[in-house]
């Protein structure tokens, strides 16, 4: 539209211009104060456009968005506000096209992006073009948000769930969007992976029987028995939320991943028969005890039984009465079982060589357990 000046107006007293209520017309700014815009809109009287007619945020200071010359498109919202001044409104303006955009996006299935201005008991609250929408906290994450407090400030994407301009209601939904993103991420690596494969993952939760790596897509469980060749006494112990991982996909099973980190080139026992044969002297440390003996730990992931009666040429009660857990011993291997993974102690072999065979025999440690469960 042509502006025109006081001059012209009194000149030509018919170019002034007709207005009304709820009219959208356009103006030029001629003057800004931090709480205030004066606007030429070719009316005999200047429009007024106060801050809270321009935006919901009370921190703007007009004179840093706006600036004399620019020109915007208002809304009249009075022609006189009883001081023969033109009462302005953009925000409403603004919502208007807003309310429009958000149908559209409702019924398309649109994302949107906004920033969260509130956190409330409920949920967050967002502004998209002057239209606040309402994102409840259960429609936030796919999981459960403890603190959403994080989120304000931040910039979300989000999808309009339910939209109900009589009553103002917008409903806006993050949930989805995370979901759908990880089912996509899901398949994807699913179509990647297969079982033996080594990748990268970041420790996502520690439990008492393991750990869940995000593998970006998909969770897999670290077993407690699969985190290491030696014991593993808990797993908080040994990893801590947010540690980055290489692990081995042992077993794929549906969605299920079964994760470890028990790489074969790093196994203990691949030469095990030549460190531990019949004859070899070894030291150890007590690792745990039982009434029947003494489980000595000859490095991680490789335990031998040192039997009761191989403790001492002397008779030994109870293991604990002369042995404790930590305790360092030195003892000869009396029998190496490979396929079975077991290993038998003397400590009574150190003393006599030349009478080992009368004074040592090998221990069938499965035999032992059993006779001990069956008193």
């Amino acid at each position: 539209m042509s502006e025109l000046t006081f001059e012209q107006m009194l000149e030509d007293p018919n170019s002034i211009r007709t207005i009304h209520s709820g009219e959208v017309v356009e103006g030029t700014v001629i003057d800004v104060k931090p709480e205030e815009i004066v606007l030429n809109i070719g009316y005999k009287s200047d429009g007024i456009l106060a801050r809270n007619e321009y935006t919901n945020d009370s921190s703007v200071d007009l004179t840093e968005v706006v600036k004399p010359g620019d020109t915007m498109e208002v809304k009249v919202l009075k022609v006189n506000d009883g001081e023969g001044q033109v009462v302005l409104t953009y925000k409403r303006l603004a919502a208007d096209r807003g309310n429009k955009r958000i149908e559209e996006a409702y019924n398309s299935g649109e994302v949107l992006k906004a920033t969260v201005a509130q956190v409330l008991e409920g949920g967050l609250s967002v502004v998209y073009e002057e239209v606040r929408v309402f994102i409840p906290a259960s429609l936030v994450s796919d999981t459960y948000e403890r603190d959403l407090g994080k989120y304000l400030g931040q910039e979300i994407e989000f999808v309009i769930s339910e939209y109900n301009p009589k009553r103002r209601r917008y409903i806006g939904d993050r949930r989805q969007l995370i979901a759908a993103r990880k089912a996509q991420m899901q398949k994807e690596l699913f179509e990647r992976i297969r079982e033996g494969d080594v990748v990268e993952g970041v420790v996502k939760n520690v439990t008492d029987f393991g750990a869940f790596v995000d593998l970006g897509g998909a969770d897999g469980l670290l077993h407690i028995s699969e985190m290491s060749w030696g014991r593993v006494e808990h797993p908080k112990k040994v990893f801590k939320v947010g540690e980055k991982l290489t692990v081995l996909i042992k077993e794929i099973n549906g969605s299920k991943v079964a994760l470890s980190l028990k790489f074969e080139d790093q196994n203990p026992w691949r030469d095990a028969a030549d460190k531990y044969a019949i004859g070899n002297v070894v030291n150890g440390r007590v690792a745990r005890m039982t009434d029947f003996g003494a489980f000595v730990e000859l490095e991680p992931g490789v335990d031998a039984l040192l039997h009761v009666s191989q403790i001492s040429r002397e008779h030994v009660e109870k293991p604990s009465d002369v042995l404790s857990v930590g305790q360092e011993v030195t003892a000869k291997i009396v029998d190496f079982n490979e396929a079975d993974r077991k290993i038998s102690l003397s400590i009574k072999a150190m003393g006599a060589a030349a009478q080992i065979d009368q004074d040592v025999v090998p221990v069938d440690i499965e035999a032992v357990i059993s006779a001990q469960a069956e008193e």
